[in-house]
C-alpha cells in the first residue's frame, strides 16, 4: 500500500521518550493454551500478554478499570493497536511485558509496550486506548491525567 509504514510506528514519537518515567514491568510465563502446533506463541497471545501489561500498569497507577466503570460508566477501548513481532515466543518461556505512557490526549491515551524473553525483545506494540462512557467518547477524568503527570491543562 502506498505510503503506508512498513513497521509500526507511535505516530512519530520514539518508544522510549515516554511520559513515564521508567515502564512497568510484569513477569508471565508462556503456557500451552497460548501456543499453536509447533509450539511457539500464537499472535493473538500477544495481544492477550499486552492486555495483561496495560491492566496492571493502570493498577500500578491506582487507576482500577473495574471501580472506574462502576462509579462512572467509563472504560477503556481499544481504538488502535500495532504490532510488530520480532521473535517467537516459545512454551514455558518466561517473559516480561514492558508499559510505558507515550501521549495523553483528551480521551486516548497512546501506550509503548515490549514483550521481553531476558533482554530479548520479543515484540513492541503501540496502543491507542479511548475513554467510553455510554458508546460515546470522554474526557479523561482530571485524576487519571495528574496520576500521569498530566496538568488540569492538559500538559
Amino acid at each position: 500500500m502506498a505510503g503506508s509504514a512498513a513497521r509500526c510506528d507511535n505516530g512519530g514519537r520514539s518508544a522510549r521518550r515516554t511520559m513515564t518515567e521508567e515502564p512497568q514491568r510484569i513477569r508471565l510465563r508462556v503456557y500451552y493454551e497460548d501456543t499453536d502446533f509447533s509450539g511457539f506463541a500464537q499472535h493473538v497471545a500477544y495481544l492477550r500478554f499486552f492486555e495483561r501489561g496495560r491492566s496492571e500498569f493502570l493498577r500500578a497507577y491506582g487507576v482500577v478499570q473495574s471501580d472506574l466503570f462502576a462509579a462512572r460508566g467509563l472504560a477503556f477501548v481499544v481504538r488502535r493497536i500495532c504490532v510488530e513481532y520480532i521473535k517467537p515466543a516459545r512454551m514455558d518461556d518466561e517473559l516480561w511485558v514492558e508499559t510505558e505512557i507515550a501521549r495523553m490526549g483528551g480521551a486516548s491515551i497512546e501506550m509503548a509496550q515490549r514483550i521481553l524473553r531476558a533482554k530479548e525483545v520479543l515484540a513492541i506494540a503501540h496502543v491507542r486506548v479511548a475513554a467510553v462512557a455510554g458508546g460515546r467518547a470522554q474526557r479523561l477524568p482530571a485524576e487519571i491525567g495528574a496520576k500521569f503527570g498530566r496538568g488540569e491543562n492538559g500538559s
